[in-house]
């Protein structure tokens, strides 16, 4: 009894989620005003998203994360501005944050 409680939960949030998602595409005629907010919308997620990566970028237990870790992100940040390939950006900010944190830069 224990093990569907947790089971009917889950799949009760994926119907959920499968019914919200279906939604979008059922009901995109019927909205006049997701023409006015498709912009501020886009605009909306981006922010979400880099304040997201920004916090986990540089916050550690409710602290600052170190200077290591910072420069990693922003290595990462600028290759990416440069359109160069996924792995090449991990690789390059994994290898810059690992060399700094063997000089003893936290």
């Amino acid at each position: 009894m224990t093990a569907t409680l947790p089971m009917a939960a889950i799949l009760l949030l994926a119907a959920g989620t499968y019914a919200f998602r279906l939604a979008g595409p059922l009901l995109h005629e019927r909205l006049g005003a997701a023409d006015r907010l498709a912009a501020p919308l886009a605009m909306a997620t981006t922010v979400l998203l880099l304040a997201l990566a920004a916090t986990s970028a540089l916050t550690e237990d409710q602290g600052f994360a170190g200077w290591s870790r910072t420069a990693g992100v922003l290595t990462a940040a600028l290759l990416a501005l440069r359109r160069a390939p996924f792995p090449v950006i991990v690789l390059a900010a994994a290898a810059t944050t690992a060399l700094l944190r063997l000089c003893g830069i936290p």
